[in-house]
């Protein structure tokens, strides 16, 4: 799975999951890529899942590149445990996705086979994706 190899601070705080994508909105390496369309927290699991889902779905025809990366801490607490005591400990690695986010990019392989690709991936994710071209 995806996460940091050192953090400054060990746990962040949870923040507000509002606004557009300001960084990281156009294609920059592929032809095809998958747009967020929604706000949510993807995990580390989910990513990796996506990804191993589109390079199956390309039998080793094209390039993917993951444009998101999961840097933010979540903790949480055992179940059962009595109030108070702190914040619990890391349980997983999320990546903020914003609307109009590019999650993946996909080059080298013809136009049905990466939209098929891409479909297959979404169903993995938590969020509504759109798949674009770098003609549109």
């Amino acid at each position: 799975m995806l996460q940091p190899k050192r953090r400054k601070f060990i746990k962040d705080f949870r923040g507000r999951r509002r606004g557009l994508a300001t960084r990281g909105s156009e294609i920059s390496f592929g032809d095809f890529a998958m747009k967020a369309q929604e706000v949510a927290w993807v995990t580390s699991a989910q990513i990796e899942s996506a990804r191993r889902t589109i390079t199956h779905n390309l039998k080793k025809g094209g390039r993917v590149w993951v444009r998101v990366f999961p840097d933010k801490p979540i903790t949480s607490r055992p179940a059962g445990k009595r109030m108070g005591g702190g914040k619990g400990d890391i349980s997983t690695y999320v990546a903020v996705v914003k609307p109009g986010m590019i999650l993946f990019e996909v080059a080298g392989a013809a136009e049905a086979i990466v939209r098929e690709a891409m479909r297959r991936a979404s169903a993995k994710l938590p969020i509504d994706i759109k798949i674009i071209s770098r003609e549109d």
